[in-house]
């Protein structure tokens, strides 16, 4: 088990979710391994992992649904295992797919839901229907509702109790592109709006890598790695361990130069910056650096009199780097 780049110390900030060493076995098969990790206000995270991976098993511990034979869940400091009624109090959550009377209104839907939660107000239905761009529609019976108004409704069914994380489970799935990126506006401002700490399963790396603040990936019911996304991975890159903000903006950078050798002899000496990769049959030098140190290393190439024709940023994909975390199983 790696903790790439962040874990946050539970010491230092209250975490909203804490998963604390879950264990599912099925007959002599540990579906889910001792996992761990930690979710916190207003952050979005997305679970990865290959087909078979533990990730709906994960999901069903957290919310109560089935039973973990080892470790606790806490929501909010409230154990899932032995405070069951507080805690989930604080969860909202769509496993699977959103169910609702399709002969009914959309509003006639929340108010069902209303009716059996405590505390949820018409000036409570009204926020959250703005929040997920439903004004318009819920006069209409929800048997009309496109794929998307549907999931949307959903969210607004889970948000009504103002839980304190909301947890889905491919909330994306069968939507089309625009429907995906609606998806995923709306979630960043519940997040950013509401607070509300947001724990996502899906199939779509990309558009993980757009929504999500980390990623928590596993494979075979263990973890392997916790990634805040954005920041540069690479070795000894500076990340602080509490808020996940780079100190020291390590970035990679290609280089394309008339020669290589002059290049590679002329940087080994500056400081902050590290050769990572050369290849002579593209005359293209990578190289490590703060990018602090950037116009350090252009001066230099120009007083060496070496011919610079282009640079530019090295990045890997979310894709990249869960085939090579996972070895590079199939996606799921």
């Amino acid at each position: 088990m790696t903790l790439d780049n962040e874990q946050i110390s539970e010491s230092n900030i209250q975490a909203v979710l804490s998963v604390k060493g879950i264990t599912k076995i099925m007959g002599k098969q540990k579906l889910v391994n001792q996992l761990s990790f930690d979710m916190h206000q207003g952050e979005i995270v997305g679970l990865l992992g290959p087909n078979g991976a533990g990730k709906t098993t994960t999901i069903r511990m957290i919310v109560g649904l089935i039973a973990m034979n080892e470790g606790d869940v806490l929501v909010k400091g409230h154990s899932i295992r032995t405070d069951f009624a507080k805690a989930i109090s604080h969860v909202g959550g769509i496993i699977e797919n959103p169910e609702f009377y399709p002969y009914m209104t959309g509003y006639d839907n929340l108010k069902q839901y209303k009716r059996m939660g405590e505390g949820i107000t018409e000036e409570r239905i009204s926020e959250v229907v703005k929040l997920v761009g439903l004004e318009g529609a819920m006069s209409k019976r929800v048997k009309a509702y496109s794929l998307g108004m549907r999931q949307r409704l959903g969210i607004a069914q889970a948000l009504l109790h103002k839980p304190a994380i909301l947890i889905l489970d491919e909330p994306t799935n069968g939507l089309d592109p625009a429907g995906i990126r609606e998806m995923r506006d709306y979630l960043k401002k519940i997040a950013s709006e509401e607070g509300i700490s947001i724990l996502v399963s899906s199939h779509l790396l990309a558009e993980m890598e757009l929504m999500c603040n980390r990623v928590v990936v596993i494979q075979e019911g263990k973890l392997v790695t916790v990634r805040t996304l954005g920041a540069a991975n690479i070795e000894n890159n500076g990340v602080d361990a509490v808020n996940g903000t780079n100190r020291s903006n390590i970035v990679q950078i290609n280089l394309r130069v008339n020669d290589v050798v002059q290049t590679k002899d002329s940087l080994l000496h500056l400081k902050d910056i590290r050769i990572v990769g050369i290849s002579p049959e593209k005359n293209d030098i990578t190289v490590a650096i703060d990018d602090s140190s950037i116009p350090l290393l252009v001066n230099t190439l120009c007083e060496k009199g070496i011919a610079l024709y282009r640079m530019e940023e090295v990045k890997e994909s979310l894709e990249d780097e869960f085939l090579k975390w996972t070895g590079g199983n199939q996606i799921a």
